[in-house]
């Protein structure tokens, strides 16, 4: 099979699911109905692959919903996404989506060889109308020789126009790689992300993160999204306190910045809103 063959396939943003994130995020699932809009950032459900077990990779990653070559790189962590908000999606109706893998590309670095995997997901209601267009950046690497180096950075300024701080548990990295059937060990083997990986606790899932921000510029800074770009610098660990920093650019364009533990900066995203 071409990696970049289209796979088409049908999506139903339930009710039911909706509910879930809902009460993932502490909000009361009774307020969400079928026919509402769904909230701009929580189509993330929609995008999930649908692999067999017999076919989830080895640190189980359960695929990107497209087929890729084996490029011989066992581990995998989300390098950023662009996403644009191009309609709404109604909670209850059915979605067309087609996902594809956009590029490839392989790079050698002080670190080993590496590969640069883009996927595209675009989301149609039934009117073939274009409602959402995705890409994710995954990053493939060779096998851990060792504690990853995992500089703490340098702590950026805490001035913004709105903040929150808050801290991942191991409960919503369940839930939400639950909601997304996203079952990298990364995210729910504390063993094997030590032991493997060699990293210090669990890591927030990057679509987290990223939801994290949508719901922050919706509800607390009352804005709505027609897109955003995030690229991610450094892993978010579970039970570590993180905090976001949101600064308006101009009418249409807000930085967000996601800060770890030591106040370094972790992800930074590009967010277009309705001016």
């Amino acid at each position: 099979m071409e990696h970049n063959e289209r796979i088409i396939s049908e999506e139903v943003c339930s009710l039911s699911a909706v509910r879930k994130v809902a009460s993932m995020l502490d909000l009361a699932p009774s307020d969400f109905k079928k026919g509402d809009l769904l909230p701009r950032g929580w189509h993330f459900f929609l995008l999930s692959g649908n692999v067999p077990r017999s076919e989830i990779r080895s640190d189980g990653f359960p695929g990107f919903g497209v087929p890729i070559p084996n490029l011989g790189l066992p581990r995998l962590v989300l390098g950023g996404r662009t996403v644009e908000f191009l309609g709404d999606i109604r909670i209850g109706e059915t979605l067309e989506r087609t996902s594809f893998v956009a590029s490839i590309a392989e790079k050698e670095s002080q670190a080993g060889r590496m590969a640069f995997v883009k996927i595209q997901h675009e989301l149609r209601n039934q009117q073939s109308e274009l409602l959402l267009n995705e890409v994710q950046t995954f990053i493939l690497l060779e096998a851990s020789q060792g504690k990853p180096v995992l500089p703490t950075g340098t702590p950026i300024s805490q001035k913004a126009q709105a903040k929150k701080s808050l801290t991942p548990d191991e409960l919503q990295l369940f839930q939400y790689s639950a909601l997304g059937f996203n079952s990298h060990k990364i995210h729910l083997d504390r063993t094997y992300t030590q032991a493997v990986e060699g990293y210090p606790n669990l890591l927030v899932n990057g679509g987290l993160a990223s939801l994290y921000v949508t719901e922050f510029l919706r509800t607390q800074c009352g804005l709505q999204l027609v897109g955003f770009q995030a690229k991610h610098s450094a892993p978010l660990f579970c039970d570590d306190e993180l905090t976001l920093l949101a600064n308006p650019v101009d009418a249409q364009n807000w930085e967000v910045k996601i800060c770890n533990a030591h106040h370094a900066l972790a992800v930074s995203i590009e967010a277009r809103v309705n001016g």
